[in-house]
């Protein structure tokens, strides 16, 4: 394998390298590298909107001779039982061409036994007491498989900066966490959520839900801007507006989980039922429940069951005076 000497400069042309195994990426990297401008983002492939975002905003932090490298790889290990893994959706066609369009240099897409050797590791990357709560409660081992992976790939792309939406929030926490706590020489970078028109989060498992159930899931970011205006409200400064990428500030915790209560109740009636699993307002550092007295950084989050397809998403809060 030789690798061509990359010329793309624009976002938008429809050329990436694709690799499926690990010295072929190994040769691109030492070929392409500019040190100090590359970016990776790590994806399950089922590429979106949302995924696109996090691949502009690496390729506007590089630049044009910077590389950004896309991986797509369904991590079996962050999969519990009779979660679904079979059914997860696999379209690497598509997702080279949205790759492309939104400006990655390479694509990274290997098997699971290139991943794993000799198959699933004795050693893995455990999340701690942080991987514990919420998502962790409701999906065991799930964080450690993810931290796993993601330790994994690190090491494989070799990046300086990555890239992971604020959606999976509870993610992104655990990830900052093992970078700072095992040393890894990277920067991590958080991306805004990106929604449908109508208000919900862009997810791959989007694409399981029947037009009822998508009315139904809408309740999800419905109680999430609930929450975020009645705090608002509460502190005198009128609706919060839409600017996702601005921690939107809040003066009452009492009144955020409240108003968002309100909502998720009521679709709990809607046919189908939304089925709660967690309605949290938590610290973003440790994922720990705020008190009404807290003051800073808060995330407002959400997971729920609509039919068999299960959903989280976030807004991200400012408590307290303006910082």
């Amino acid at each position: 394998m030789s690798p061509k000497l990359w010329t793309k400069a624009l976002p938008g042309e429809p050329d990436v390298e694709l690799f499926r195994h690990r010295p072929d990426l190994d040769a691109a990297l030492a070929h392409f590298a500019v040190p100090g401008r590359t970016a990776v983002v790590m994806t399950m492939g089922a590429l979106h909107d949302g995924h696109a975002s996090l691949i502009r905003a690496a390729r506007a932090r590089v630049g044009a001779k910077g590389m950004v490298t896309v991986t797509i790889f369904v991590n079996p290990l962050q999969f519990g039982a009779g979660e679904d893994l079979d059914r997860y959706p696999r379209t690497l066609d598509a997702d080279l061409k949205v790759a492309a369009e939104a400006g990655a240099d390479i694509v990274f897409a290997p098997t699971a036994e290139e991943v794993y050797p000799g198959g699933e590791p004795g050693v893995r990357i455990t999340a701690g007491t942080l991987g514990e709560r919420y998502e962790g409660a409701s999906r065991p081992g799930h964080f450690d498989g993810m931290l796993t992976v993601v330790g994994k790939l690190l090491h494989l792309t070799r990046p300086d900066i990555a890239f992971f939406g604020e959606k999976d929030a509870q993610q992104l926490s655990l990830v900052r966490r093992m970078v700072r706590d095992l040393n890894f020489p990277v920067e991590i970078v958080g991306v805004p959520t990106v929604r449908e028109g109508d208000g919900l989060a862009l997810s791959s498992r989007n694409r399981y839900l029947t037009a009822q159930e998508r009315d139904t899931a809408l309740a999800l970011s419905r109680a999430l801007f609930a929450g975020r205006d009645a705090g608002l409200l509460a502190a005198g400064e009128g609706p919060a507006g839409s600017e996702e990428h601005e921690l939107i500030r809040v003066a009452s915790p009492a009144a955020v989980r409240s108003a968002a209560r309100t909502v998720l109740d009521e679709a709990a009636g809607l046919e189908p039922p939304l089925v709660l699993d967690y309605l949290a307002l938590v610290d973003p550092a440790d994922f720990t429940e705020v008190s009404d007295g807290h003051t800073g950084e808060a995330v407002l989050a959400v997971a729920a069951k609509v039919g068999a397809t299960r959903l989280i998403d976030n807004v991200r809060l400012w408590i307290g005076a303006a910082r």
